[in-house]
């Protein structure tokens, strides 16, 4: 996994073997970033990340300039590992060990871009319920977006909030606004 873009442009990230990720190609990741590079001025974001699995979206935010950062993860390798990677880099990235869908429903803080990167085969009704517990808590600010990560074979586009969407290979970033 590489950094893409800012202060860490370039930087390759080796997360270990036994982590249960699949992280975010390249060429997504870089579709997705000129997306919202488009909508959004970095600097002044407030960012979560939802199954964040090696930091790879958290550490490209970290890379262009976002200093508030939660990234929420159920496995603590995972955690571990995004805080060895962000003492590293001296990225302002907080980490948090819980189930995704518990911390939704206990948290009380909004944000600007909520990224949500669940397993691929997780059921359906799992991801309806991402946005659907995401605007009943009303976690986002005012210009705020979900996005949500799935495979092609996942259809989101006809709940609540959608707004679009982008394929890139076998991922789809799916939008979603208050």
């Amino acid at each position: 996994m590489r950094i893409i873009s800012g202060k860490h442009k370039g930087r390759q990230l080796l997360a270990p073997k036994n982590l249960p990720v699949r992280p975010t190609k390249d060429m997504a990741k870089e579709g997705l970033f000129n997306i919202l590079n488009n909508r959004y001025y970095f600097p002044d974001l407030k960012v979560l990340d939802l199954f964040a699995g090696t930091g790879n979206i958290s550490f490209e935010f970290a890379s262009r300039g976002v200093e508030d950062i939660l990234a929420v993860d159920m496995h603590s390798g995972c955690v571990n590992y995004i805080s060895k990677i962000l003492d590293e880099l001296e990225m302002p990235i907080k980490t948090l060990k819980s189930d995704v869908f518990s911390f939704i429903s206990r948290n009380s803080e909004k944000f600007d871009i909520i990224f949500a990167d669940p397993f691929y085969d997780m059921e359906l009704e799992e991801f309806k319920k991402l946005p659907a517990l995401v605007f009943e808590n009303d976690m986002l600010l005012e210009d705020g977006i979900l996005v949500i990560e799935h495979s092609k074979q996942t259809h989101l586009e006809s709940l609540p909030h959608f707004e679009s969407s982008r394929k890139y290979g076998n991922s789809v970033f799916s939008f979603f606004k208050p």
